[in-house]
């Protein structure tokens, strides 16, 4: 049975001495679960010394961003290649990367296939915004996002993608002011599986893994992840609690008991 994929997204806080203190206090806290895999997502200055210091037997690790050339004349960027045996994934295409540094559809794919060359898992960020939703839009950009994104898959590769429906519109720090209903989480959900389908086959779309992230806070947990198709989340500030993290993590593992 398939396990489900908690992924704690730390975005640009914590220094050093900072993260390993979370680490300690998680490791303190939650126990080794047999149905739910829980990935921390640092930023890239910590990435190293939490790769030596993390219980790997709980903790896997997964970068927030990367560049899809392996190497090069890039200053300031750091690349898929640099983090192979480092971490297991890498966020591709989160909402924040789109708006706030203008990655376009065409970035993301490329990012996709470096991390698939590399042997790092993507976990590929989509989702509409509320004027989107509001132009009734949501399909067509979902749309657009996945299958741009996944272009240079073959259908071997797209097994080791995890799809992310994050809805910009219920996400704070995007002046979301309410969290996706239940209902409104399994529409885009199934639409996203039903992209796939068409794409790779209903084989394929029934076995991806795709997890929801906006806003997800510790009493959403089950009402989320009790919904067919939903396979994992991907928290943001609540992963920066150990407390709330590790509610999220024992509630999971209750909706998977």
């Amino acid at each position: 049975m398939k396990k489900f994929l908690i992924v704690g997204n730390w975005k640009m806080n914590l220094n050093v001495h900072e993260a390993s203190v979370l680490v300690k206090r998680l490791d303190d806290n939650i126990k080794i679960q047999r149905n739910v895999e829980i990935v921390l997502a640092p930023n890239l200055l910590v990435l190293q010394p939490l790769s030596r210091e993390i219980d790997k037997r709980k903790f896997k690790l997964a970068a927030q961003n990367a560049y899809f050339v392996d190497e090069g004349a890039y200053t300031g960027e750091v690349s898929f290649t640099m983090l192979r045996h480092i971490v297991e994934y890498c966020l591709v295409g989160h909402s924040e990367r789109r708006i706030y540094f203008n990655e376009s559809l065409e970035v993301v794919r490329d990012k996709v296939a470096a991390a698939i060359r590399n042997d790092i898992k993507p976990i590929l960020c989509v989702g509409e915004t509320a004027q989107e939703r509001k132009d009734n839009e949501t399909k067509r950009v979902l749309h657009d996002q996945v299958t741009t994104a996944l272009a240079n898959l073959t259908a071997e590769e797209i097994d080791k993608v995890v799809i992310a429906y994050e809805p910009v519109w219920a996400i704070s720090t995007f002046g979301g002011n309410r969290p996706a209903k239940p209902e409104e989480i399994k529409s885009s959900i199934d639409w996203i599986r039903s992209i796939l389908a068409d794409l790779y086959g209903y084989g394929a779309s029934k076995d991806q893994t795709v997890i929801y992230g906006a806003s997800v806070e510790p009493e959403f947990v089950s009402s989320i992840l009790s919904l067919e198709g939903v396979n994992g989340l991907l928290p943001g500030a609540a992963s920066l609690n150990y407390s709330m993290f590790t509610k999220i993590i024992e509630a999971a593992a209750k909706v998977k008991a």
